[in-house]
């Protein structure tokens, strides 16, 4: 028994160590899991920062771009807006100033005036706030025209 005993110490003795070495690789394996886990969601987190970032750096790029197509349009329709003013000065001075002819001619002159202070004032964007306001107020009629100028065009098309 004597040299069993030995044996079996020897062989507890190796239990142990290998029972203490496999509970060392479990822990070593789960911190390496925790550590990529963590890799990963720190790669998923920035991930998303930057697809955030991008798409908001699109979102500001778009918005500017718009903005700037409504100011060269504003710019444009001021342009016209100003043309027309000028050709109701023109009309006024150069038309005649008597009888009915001259009564109609002033009326004209001063219908493109206010047109041209119209649209240098208001713009694209503020004609476009009266139509809709216009369109709110009247929704048969504007719907009736509307209806009427799609089949005006369908005829000038199928022409």
């Amino acid at each position: 028994m004597a040299s069993t005993t030995p044996n079996a110490k020897n062989f507890h003795e190796t239990a142990t160590n290998v029972a203490d070495k496999a509970k060392d690789v479990a822990q070593s394996a789960a911190d390496k899991t925790k550590d990529l886990a963590d890799k990963g969601k720190d790669f998923a987190t920035n991930v998303a920062d930057k697809t955030k970032d991008a798409v908001s750096s699109a979102a500001h790029r778009a918005q500017d771009f718009g903005k700037s197509a409504v100011n060269a349009a504003d710019s444009a329709t001021a342009r016209v807006g100003s043309s027309i003013e000028n050709a109701g000065d023109r009309l006024r001075d150069k038309g005649p100033h008597d009888g009915m002819m001259g009564a109609a001619s002033s009326s004209v002159a001063d219908t493109l005036e206010r047109g041209g202070r119209y649209l240098q004032e208001e713009g694209i964007s503020g004609m476009a706030d009266d139509v809709t306001n216009l369109i709110k107020r009247n929704p048969i009629p504007a719907l009736l025209i509307g209806l009427g100028v799609g089949y005006l065009i369908g005829r000038a098309l199928r022409s």
